[in-house]
């Protein structure tokens, strides 16, 4: 599994589905829920060369998902992400991996906490997030909220 960075260029043509040679998507990438990060990314002048968006590739280099964070880490060194993978890809350990990638990314870059949350009822997300180190904090009526020290 790698994560590749994306640029607002390539985001624009993930969206538009122009796939040119050596892109490798899986037909089903990106998923719904990727689509507004990616719209959101595609009309900045420039993205943050860390903190931005980054495709999942699985070990045969195809792009299955996107692991992205919020933004840089805010004054007090946190970091917010989140993730996702087409149905094809999940239950492989690909989340995990990216997740554990995308926080090693961050702690070689300044950030000392990292935060995500998922849906009550996506216990796959749950435990994908526990298994990343990450600690509930609390719950709200359809989320749950995650949070560790990098």
């Amino acid at each position: 599994m790698t994560l590749d960075p994306l640029t607002p260029e390539l985001a624009a043509r993930i969206v538009a589905r122009d796939e040119r040679a050596g892109d490798d998507w899986h037909p089903d990438y990106p998923f719904e829920d990727e689509l507004v990060p990616l719209r959101m990314l595609a009309v900045q002048d420039a993205a943050d060369p860390v903190f931005t968006l980054y495709a999942i590739r699985d070990d045969s280099g195809l792009a299955v998902g996107g692991f992205g964070f919020f933004g840089p880490p805010d004054e007090s060194g946190t970091v917010e992400f989140g993730y996702g993978l087409i149905a094809a890809a999940r239950g492989r350990g690909l989340a995990t991996d990216a997740v554990a990638e995308g926080l090693r990314i961050a702690a070689s870059h300044g950030a000392t906490r990292a935060i995500a949350d998922t849906d009550l009822d996506n216990h796959a997300s749950i435990r994908v997030l526990e298994k990343s180190g990450l600690t509930e904090t609390h719950r709200s009526a359809d989320k749950v909220f995650f949070a560790r020290t990098l």
